[in-house]
């Protein structure tokens, strides 16, 4: 029998996930206006072809293009009734291509509102939009779940414990940092032994740091999770801080400097290694080759 995605984790494994959707999506013609979770429908061959390459470029994990689709975020433009539709669609693309023995991953990622007290976002309301888009991802055929680029650790837990209470699948719960002194923190505040702590209780199977401000604050993150948690840890990081060149956003870590300053995140021990924003499949690529080649020096 083929291993599954956890069981692979806890043989000691490092899985490769793939690179960014966002920047990709750009690449293939969305617009700044545009609702990329609309594009499963409108352009599935597009979405589809991302997925493809991740795969062709050596990923085992690929995420869903479905990052922002909560009825939350989907409201801003005035698409929060297809919730169901659109990420739904999102798994059946992923699924399609997807080879024997890899994975899709339902991507969640914050409902962009503040929450009660702060904000007027109800805990309840947060759980149950959540728990939506989670359902609607494992009917399209997802095999376990990123919680990511969350800052304020009360939803990140509410979208853990939605995911895990709704479909029982595997969770990683994923946190953007920022340097603060001499350790790491959310934008909100949040520490790493904070974040341990509550996404643990809520369910996480995994835990980890995306997005950010590139390699070197991940690999912070990493060096602060691994001492005090045994769960594995995921790693994806942007392709460095984003630049304006000739009125377009680029991302300045080339697919090698990528490979070569990954060697530290991968030496602390990680379950998953990808990118974030800004790394494509060239990325990945090599990130493949890093993997391979920490292997085979293993098990030498």
């Amino acid at each position: 029998m083929v291993p599954s995605f956890l069981e692979r984790l806890q043989q000691g494994q490092t899985l490769l996930s793939d690179g960014a959707m966002g920047t990709e999506l750009q690449k293939r013609g969305l617009n700044t206006d545009d609702c990329p979770e609309e594009f499963n429908l409108a352009h599935p061959e597009i979405v589809q072809s991302i997925y493809s390459d991740y795969f062709a470029a050596g990923s085992d994990i690929v995420e869903t293009n479905s990052f922002g689709g909560n009825r939350e975020r989907l409201s801003q433009y005035g698409k929060e009734t297809e919730v169901t539709l659109f990420n739904r669609k999102a798994a059946e693309l992923a699924r399609a291509v997807c080879p024997q023995g890899h994975f899709v991953a339902g991507s969640i990622g914050p409902t962009g509102a503040m929450l009660e007290p702060m904000g007027t976002l109800a805990i309840q309301i947060a759980y149950d939009f959540f728990k939506e888009q989670a359902e609607a991802l494992a009917e399209g055929g997802v095999h376990l779940f990123y919680v990511e680029t969350m800052m304020a650790v009360e939803e990140a837990e509410i979208a853990v414990r939605a995911v895990k209470e709704s479909t029982g699948l595997p969770v990683v719960g994923s946190m953007t940092f920022d340097l603060a002194g001499d350790s790491v923190r959310t934008s909100w505040g949040v520490d790493i032994p904070t974040m341990v702590q509550r996404l643990s209780d809520a369910g996480a199977d995994i835990l980890g740091a995306n997005c950010g401000n590139g390699v070197e604050v991940v690999l912070r993150a990493m060096q602060e999770m691994r001492p005090i948690t045994s769960l594995p840890l995921m790693a994806q990081p942007n392709a460095g801080l984003p630049e304006i060149k000739d009125s377009f956003i680029v991302y300045p870590e080339t697919p090698e400097s990528f490979e070569e300053k990954m060697k530290a995140v991968l030496a602390v021990g990680i379950g998953i290694l990808g990118g974030c924003c800004g790394s494509g499949p060239e990325h990945i690529r090599h990130l493949r080759h890093l993997i391979n080649h920490n292997k085979k020096g293993s098990d030498d």
